[in-house]
């Protein structure tokens, strides 16, 4: 490509898959238990169930994305998209309106059903994301095609949670179904990474799964992103626990993730400003301060600071755009330097959803254990647990920001990488 960054309407093009994608994510990973504890199923029995199929959905990234990376072609990639949506698409109706009755059929028809979809969405997000990474070009292009791509994820993610909420599972899978089909006709009218095609044969035969992690680069970028999203995921991990025992507006809670998201995705073309006027790595750095400065505010909230919490949700919403646009940026970035570009894209972005999924699991281990040590349960009302609650939603994450801006200095700054 050359380096004058795509037009935003190609972009777009690109970036529209990102909506399905994480339109399917909060049904799965949020509703999905509730809708089975619903069905009978016995809630220790869900547990091992949800527990196995998330670690087999965690192990298979890197996987999926060696084996993109040795059938790359254009062709061939959007053929793998436009089948891993029809089988997500598949799954999910066959998740929600199960076939079978009984507890055992359908913790089997649950294992099966959650098995494949985890299969299809994680092979459609490898192949999304290496595309758009062999895309390459300047930090104005990679910011530009992630932009499109997280922020319509926004859109999507948004729209699961109103439709999932307010129209019900059959509406829900209607727009899915829709919308896949919209991404993957939209992908299949996006630039094309025409200059890797050439290179694909030069990735040896026996390349290991590990070829990512031999640059030094990538380890600094990966040990970057992991500390920064754990910051972030404590948040979300605890979000609900806070607006119902500590802000107490348990009715507010719409309001509060509606204005992060909307705000979070409103936010994405003033980041893009400002990547390109300073930098991904100094807008980056820039986002995690801000992020530090609206989270000690957190400590002064109180019950019934509900306008106070919502001010937080804003300011943490417009720092989501960093978070949003900058780290798949800088991960183009290194794949190009490392010399792995139209070879090994796959095979990073497999990695990346690993670390973005292990960040979640981290931030549960880190946080919930935390609280109850520290005196906390739902629905609590002692001082001092909702004290604790405060110190793990907004000292913590503070603690791990802090610890990412160090990262961010000593291992990436210093080398003034874009």
């Amino acid at each position: 490509m050359s380096d004058a960054p795509l037009p935003h309407a190609a972009s777009a093009r690109y970036g529209l898959l990102g909506l399905p994608l994480a339109f399917v994510a909060l049904p799965l990973y949020v509703m999905l238990p509730s809708h089975y504890a619903q069905l009978g199923v016995p809630l220790a029995l869900l547990g091992l169930v949800l527990l196995g199929t998330r670690l087999f959905d965690a192990v298979i990234d890197p996987v999926l994305g060696r084996w993109v990376d040795a059938q790359w072609s254009p062709p061939r990639a959007l053929k793998a998209a436009a089948v891993a949506a029809l089988v997500l698409g598949a799954g999910f109706a066959a998740l929600f309106f199960p076939a079978v009755q009984g507890n055992t059929a359908l913790m089997l028809w649950c294992a099966v059903a959650l098995m494949g979809t985890f299969v299809a969405f994680s092979l459609a997000s490898v192949v999304h994301q290496a595309w758009g990474s062999r895309l390459g070009g300047s930090a104005v292009q990679r910011s530009r095609l992630v932009a499109w791509r997280e922020g319509l994820g926004l859109v999507g993610v948004l729209l699961a949670n109103v439709l999932a909420t307010q129209a019900g599972l059959l509406v829900t899978t209607i727009v899915l179904w829709i919308s896949l089909a919209v991404g993957v006709w939209a992908l299949s009218k996006a630039p094309v990474p025409r200059k890797t095609w050439a290179h694909a044969a030069l990735l040896p035969a026996d390349q290991s799964l590990a070829l990512p992690w031999r640059g030094r680069e990538f380890r600094h970028l990966m040990a970057l992103f992991m500390v920064n999203g754990i910051a972030s995921a404590i948040p979300a991990t605890l979000v609900l626990f806070f607006i119902n025992d500590r802000v107490q507006a348990p009715s507010w809670a719409p309001l509060f993730l509606g204005a992060y998201f909307v705000m979070g995705a409103a936010s994405v073309p003033v980041w893009l400003k400002l990547i390109k006027r300073f930098g991904p790595s100094n807008a980056w750095a820039g986002g995690m301060a801000l992020n530090v400065v609206t989270f000690i505010g957190v400590l002064a909230i109180g019950a019934g600071d509900a306008v106070g919490y919502l001010a937080v949700c804003v300011a943490s919403g417009l720092a989501l755009g960093a978070d949003l646009t900058v780290p798949g940026t800088l991960l183009t970035g290194v794949i190009q330097r490392a010399g792995h570009a139209g070879q090994a894209e796959g095979a990073y972005a497999g990695w990346w959803q690993l670390a973005t999924k292990l960040n979640l699991a981290l931030a549960a281990g880190l946080a919930l254990p935390a609280l109850q040590w520290w005196g906390y349960g739902p629905g609590a009302r002692d001082p001092q647990a909702l004290q604790a609650l405060s110190w793990a939603y907004g000292a913590l994450p503070c603690l791990f920001k802090l610890l990412a801006l160090a990262l961010w200095w000593r291992l990436w700054r210093r080398q003034n990488l874009e």
